[in-house]
C-alpha cells in the first residue's frame, strides 16, 4: 500500500516496484521499517504470553476460532489502511500485533505442551530469523524487477487459505503438514517481494511496508512452529 492506491493492490500489498523515490528517501522508508518491525514484535510477543499465561483463547476452536480471527484481523487490516498516513497510524498497527500474538497463543502453547516444547519454538524463531537475513540480503543483491512474482504468490496464498480454513473442519494432519510447508514457501518469497519492494523504492509508506513484512515473518513463523510441532508429536 502506498501512499498513492495502485491498481492491483491485494491486502495491503503495492504491484508497483521501480525507483519512485530518491535513495536518501529509499533508505528513510527501509530504515523506519525495520525500527517499527523491531518495535511491532514486542507486542506479539507480550499477546501469546498473554493466552499462553491465560489460556483466553483456548476455546477459540473449529469455527468460532477462525470466525474471531478473521474478523479481527480484517478489521485490523483495514483499521491500518484508513490510519496509515496519520499519528494513528503506529498505535493501530501495534494493536494489530498485539491481536495476532494472542491468536497464535493457541498454536504456542500446544507445542510448549510437547516435552520438547520450548526448543520447538526457539526453532521455529531461529528459522524465521534466519529466513528474513537471507531474504533481506538477497533484497540488495539482485538488479532484477520482481514485481512479476506478485500475481503468482497472491494466488498462492489465496489457495493455502482456502485450503487452512477447509481443514479447520476437516482436520487432517497430513494436510496440515502439507499447508504448512506451503505456508513456508509462499511467505518466504513474498517477504523477498517486500523487502524488493521497499528497496527499490516502490513502497512509500513505511507503516504499509511494516505490515506487509511482519504478516509475512508471522506466517513463516507460524508454518515452522506447526510444521515442527505436528512432526515431533508424530514421533
Amino acid at each position: 500500500m502506498n501512499d498513492r492506491v495502485q491498481p492491483g493492490d491485494q491486502f495491503g500489498r503495492a504491484s508497483g516496484f521501480g525507483h519512485a523515490l530518491p535513495a536518501v528517501q529509499r533508505n528513510k522508508v527501509l530504515r523506519n521499517t525495520y525500527w517499527l518491525l523491531a518495535l511491532s514484535l514486542i507486542p506479539t510477543v507480550l499477546g501469546a504470553w498473554l493466552g499462553v499465561a491465560t489460556g483466553i483463547t483456548r476455546g477459540l476452536t473449529g469455527g468460532i476460532g477462525l470466525i474471531v480471527f478473521l474478523a479481527g484481523a480484517f478489521g485490523f487490516l483495514f483499521a491500518i489502511e484508513k490510519t496509515k498516513n496519520s499519528a494513528a497510524g503506529v498505535p493501530v498497527l501495534l494493536a494489530f500485533t498485539f491481536f495476532m500474538g494472542l491468536m497464535l497463543s493457541r498454536l504456542i502453547g500446544t507445542v510448549l505442551g510437547l516435552s520438547n516444547g520450548a526448543s520447538l519454538v526457539m526453532t521455529a524463531f531461529a528459522g524465521t530469523a534466519g529466513v528474513f537475513f537471507v531474504m533481506a540480503s538477497l533484497s540488495t543483491i539482485i538488479k532484477r524487477d520482481l514485481s512479476g512474482m506478485g500475481k503468482f504468490l497472491f494466488v498462492g496464498a489465496l489457495a493455502v487459505m482456502i485450503g487452512a480454513i477447509v481443514n479447520v473442519f476437516v482436520g487432517s494432519t497430513t494436510f496440515m503438514l502439507v499447508i504448512s510447508v506451503l505456508v513456508i514457501g509462499i511467505f518466504s518469497a513474498y517477504m523477498l517481494y517486500d523487502l524488493k519492494r521497499i528497496v527499490d523504492g516502490g513502497e512509500t509508506n513505511y507503516i504499509s511496508a511494516t505490515l506487509a513484512l511482519y504478516l509475512d515473518i508471522f506466517n513463516v513463523f507460524q508454518g515452522l512452529l506447526a510444521l515442527l510441532g505436528l512432526t515431533s508429536s508424530n514421533e
